[in-house]
């Protein structure tokens, strides 16, 4: 839920883009430290999405329709999810990796927090590194 001392920020990616790559370099470039995805819609040409307990990533090209993403940005790193369709509607979805490249447009607007700090650190609860929340 976004309080009254939050920040939106918005901004749009152009074709050729890295969806991941880009957010992240947005992060850092506002020194985002704890942020969250609130919208992000429009369209790929290739995708790179790790499928739910999967070691790799799963890729392929030809024209999909962002329908969501959502996860944690911080200049500490990203924990994206994102569910695309394919021209005839069928939608899949998992862990957004690198290598998702922008067809026409996304258009990403996500909240940023001045109140928290987030993290990705072992917590030796799961073999990644998981999202750990500091209270400014």
């Amino acid at each position: 839920m976004k309080s009254k001392n939050d920040i939106t920020h918005a901004t749009r990616l152009l074709p050729g883009n890295d969806l991941k790559k880009t957010i992240g370099n947005f992060a850092k470039a506002h020194d985002i430290k704890a942020g969250w995805i609130a919208t992000c819609v429009g369209s790929l040409t290739e995708y790179s999405i790790r499928f739910a307990n999967q070691q790799v990533a799963s890729t392929g090209s030809g024209h999909f329709e962002i329908l969501s993403l959502s996860g944690t940005v911080s200049v500490h790193g990203l924990h994206l999810h994102i569910t695309i369709a394919d021209g005839a509607g069928p939608a899949f979805g998992g862990h957004l990796m690198e290598g998702c490249k922008i067809y026409t447009t996304a258009e990403v607007v996500l909240i940023e927090s001045p109140n928290f700090i987030f993290t990705r650190e072992k917590d030796g609860s799961t073999p990644w590194k998981e999202l750990r929340i500091t209270k400014k």
